[in-house]
């Protein structure tokens, strides 16, 4: 068995995420605390009972929390689960600490689709449940849900800072709509995109960017596709879509330029080639190609 050892790290994460794992105390007690920016946002949807729920007593009171972070979680090595199967789940669900605290507001917009459609309202008349929750989970750019009796509308807004990762956006964003009219693809969740202007389900919010650096992408979930067995899944796949799409982008803009410093280095071998040869000026040649030197 490997014995503990005293750690003290900081790393960060997509995101504006920031982690420190350390021991303080002593070294079989471990202690794992994360800053994320839109805390408060996450916290007003129910983020600390969903915690609860994933790690019970590992995640501390508020009032035990690291100093800088937004929560802290302890684990302590000697009363852990031995080597095997609960020990990697238990690594795996540590390791999804930030996509466990941002599943708050989408468990919560699916859990009020599910009441909206139990209960609905008069016709003509507004659901108060229907209410716009807004994630800015990093900065100028934010997630949009919108919950209804017969769906859930989820909406990115993203910031492309540069006019090339603008127009491979589009190209990839694009994709995205075409590929659900595909047969295998009908069951997939319906995407929609927009350049400046903002989606109607959130056009009456104050502080949305209009200007051309920035895109809606707008994603319709209906309940086939957050059942008890896969909305989990949902959530996980979801949240990295941000992240997965401007990674494209910078992978598509390397292969690229890959390509052009290759075919750039052909043009510079067959302008080489063109090049005529040099010869001594004392040496000159006949129509016949006979060579003589000039004395």
């Amino acid at each position: 068995m490997h014995r503990p050892t005293s750690l003290d790290q900081s790393f960060v994460d997509f995101d504006s995420v920031r982690y420190h794992l350390s021991t303080p105390s002593r070294k079989s007690l471990l202690v794992l605390s994360m800053d994320v920016p839109c805390w408060a946002e996450l916290k007003a949807y129910g983020a600390r009972d969903v915690l609860e729920r994933e790690y019970g007593a590992r995640l501390l009171p508020e009032d035990r929390t690291e100093e800088g972070y937004s929560l802290t979680l302890e684990v302590d090595l000697e009363q852990g689960p031995a080597e095997g199967e609960e020990r990697t789940a238990l690594i795996n669900s540590l390791a999804l600490l930030k996509r466990n605290a941002l599943a708050a507001p989408f468990e919560r917009a699916f859990a009020l689709q599910r009441e909206m459609e139990e209960s609905p309202v008069e016709d003509g008349a507004k659901d108060p449940r229907g209410e716009v929750m807004s994630v800015h989970y990093r900065p100028e750019e934010a997630i949009y849900l919108l919950p209804s009796s017969d769906r859930v509308t989820v909406i990115f807004s993203t910031i492309f800072k540069e006019e090339t990762d603008r127009i491979l956006g589009k190209v990839f964003l694009q994709e995205f709509v075409d590929a659900r009219r595909r047969p295998s693809c009908q069951t997939a969740p319906q995407v929609l995109y927009s350049n400046r202007e903002p989606p109607l389900e959130i056009r009456h919010l104050k502080g949305l960017d209009m200007t051309e650096r920035a895109g809606y992408v707008t994603f319709v979930l209906f309940p086939r596709h957050f059942t008890q067995q896969s909305y989990a899944s949902t959530i996980t796949q979801i949240q990295l879509f941000r992240d997965s799409l401007h990674y494209n982008i910078k992978c598509s803009k390397a292969y690229l330029h890959s390509r052009m410093r290759v075919r750039t280095s052909g043009f510079l071998k067959v302008l080489n080639r063109a090049k005529p040869e040099q010869q001594d000026e004392g040496e000159r040649k006949t129509a016949s190609g006979r060579t003589f030197v000039r004395s």
